[in-house]
This record gives structure tokens, C-alpha cells and sequence, in this order.
């Protein structure tokens, strides 16, 4: 039973007539015949009583009358919003992004795709990197904003920018009233250091990253959130070090950012997808929209 044949069914039950019908549905009258009797065959029985004179419905075409409306309704409305779903008339995507990322970058990237796509629900998770991956891997969500994944080669990934680390300063500190173009590492680090807990994404590549210049953090506070480190770095209980992503947040605290040297320590910031996974129309587009939004970014 296909949908050409419940519409030439549907067509001469409306007209009781089959020239009419086949000019209804664009076919020829032996075409309609034809699809009639195919339909019948499929089903094991007459659905139509046809004479020189008349066409009428037998009972088991009443019984079909119904059941072929609503199959077809079905069918138009599935064929409608899918065709919107591939013109982004309709439909939505799910991101996950590092709550820095999300708090910071993402809501002008956002703008952009409502602005082209206004019919897209977009549910957005900030999530910690760990989790953006996790996500992406299992295939809950579709597109992740995060760090590069190491040894990750069941995902795929696209750089967007490089994010270097800030030293956040207490408001009152003599590292801050000086306010250093750049700061050395070696001087932050005479400081006591407010770190993020272990096993932090963030904290273990500092850590490898600074041991790599015979260096380490002198931690005094280790905190679960960035918020925490931000308040007890304003308090004046120490100093730490953020991706700039969320120096935003850090000064809005009251701490004071300064770009950190000798050495650069940056993180490669990029869009996660699975591997051998299509992407839906909609992430797709909002995967170019990043692109554009972001990929040229410093």
C-alpha cells in the first residue's frame, strides 16, 4: 500500500467519478486504474463497485475511507515538517560549551543563528569540559565547544581559537598596583595559589604545562568552582590564573587580570562532533555559524 495509490483511492471515493479523479491527482485514467487495482490486490478485495454509469465505494472501501484520510494527513504533515526541517524552518539543536565559553562568547554566536534561523529551539548545557566530551561521545548532544581531546579519535575536531591564561590579582595587591604589562610566571607563582580542584582538565594541563619550565604552583586553596576562586582571590587570600575566557568574570568579582609570560600557556578552544556522525541540518548550521563568529578570533 503506497501513498500514490490511497490518493487515486481517496481521489474517486471524493468524485465517484475516475476521469475526475485522475485529473485531481495528475494521472492518466489508466494509470488510476491501475493503482486502484494495485491497492485492491495489496489488500485481497474490491474497494470500489464500477459500472458504465457509476462508481460507488463497496463496504469495505467505507471501511477504508477513514482510515486512508488519516494515513494521508499523517503522511502531508510528515512531508511538511521535514521540508521545513531542511530549510530551518523548524526544528532545534542542542550545544554543550565549557561555562566559560557559554558565559562569555557564546551569546553573540547565538544572536547570529537566531537572526538567520528565528524557527530553531536551541537548548544549550554549560558544562564542565569533561562533560562537554562525555556528551558529544555518547551522543546526547551534537555539537560541543571545549578543549582539544586528548587521544579522542573517535571525535571530531575544529579549532577556533587559542585562549592563554591571565593572572587574576587581588584588587589590592602590590603585583596589581603596578599593573605589569605582563607578568612573569615566576613571580606570580611567590604568591599564595588559589587552584581549582584536581582532577580539573584545567588545573592537570597548568600543572604539566609549568612543570615543562621546571615550575610549580604553590597552592595554598584548592576550589571546585571558578566563581570561588574569583571571590577568594577579591578577598585577598591569594592570587591564581584563569583562561582569559573568564577574565569577564574574574573583574566582575573584584579581582584584577593581568596577561601572564615567560611562558605563554594557552589552550586550543574548538567545536567537538562525533566521528562517522551526520550532523543534522540545524547543527550543521550552527557549527558554520561559529565558524564564522569565532574562527577568526585572537
Amino acid at each position: 500500500m503506497t501513498a500514490k495509490q490511497l490518493r487515486a483511492f481517496l481521489a474517486v471515493a471524493r468524485t465517484l467519478s475516475f476521469a475526475e479523479a485522475s485529473t485531481q491527482v495528475h494521472l492518466s485514467q489508466p494509470a488510476l486504474s491501475l493503482a486502484i487495482k494495485n491497492l485492491e490486490d495489496t489488500l485481497g478485495g474490491r474497494l470500489l463497485s464500477r459500472t458504465t454509469r457509476s462508481v460507488a465505494l463497496t463496504p469495505e472501501g467505507q471501511a477504508l475511507l477513514p482510515i486512508a484520510r488519516r494515513l494521508m494527513a499523517d503522511w502531508d504533515n510528515a512531508e511538511e515538517q521535514l521540508q521545513k526541517r531542511f530549510a530551518l524552518k523548524l526544528g532545534q539543536v542542542a550545544i554543550a560549551a565549557m561555562p566559560s565559553f557559554a558565559a562569555s562568547l557564546l551569546p553573540q554566536a547565538l544572536k547570529v543563528y537566531r537572526q538567520r534561523f528565528p524557527d530553531v529551539r536551541v537548548e544549550v548545557h554549560d558544562v564542565v569540559a569533561e562533560q562537554v566530551v562525555s556528551m558529544v561521545r555518547s551522543g546526547r548532544i551534537e555539537v560541543g565547544v571545549s578543549l582539544s581531546p586528548d587521544g579522542a579519535s573517535d571525535l571530531g575536531f575544529m579549532p577556533l581559537f587559542n585562549d592563554e591564561f591571565v593572572a587574576v590579582l587581588p584588587p589590592n595587591s602590590t603585583l596589581s598596583a603596578t599593573m605589569p604589562a605582563q607578568l612573569p610566571w615566576a613571580r606570580l607563582l611567590m604568591e599564595d595559589f588559589i587552584a581549582l580542584q584536581r582532577p580539573s582538565i584545567v588545573r592537570l594541563m597548568l600543572e604539566n604545562r609549568l612543570a615543562e619550565h621546571n615550575m610549580a604552583l604553590n597552592v595554598a586553596y584548592d576550589a571546585h568552582q571558578l566563581a570561588t576562586v574569583g571571590r577568594m582571590v577579591a578577598a585577598g587570600l591569594g592570587v591564581s590564573a584563569v583562561p582569559s575566557l573568564c577574565r569577564q568574570q574574574m573583574e566582575e568579582m573584584g579581582a584584577v587580570c593581568v596577561p601572564l609570560q615567560d611562558p605563554t600557556i594557552g589552550r586550543e578552544v574548538g567545536i567537538l562532533v562525533k566521528k562517522g556522525h551526520e550532523l543534522s541540518v540545524a547543527a550543521q548550521a550552527l557549527v558554520d555559524v561559529l565558524g564564522e563568529s569565532l574562527g577568526q578570533r585572537g
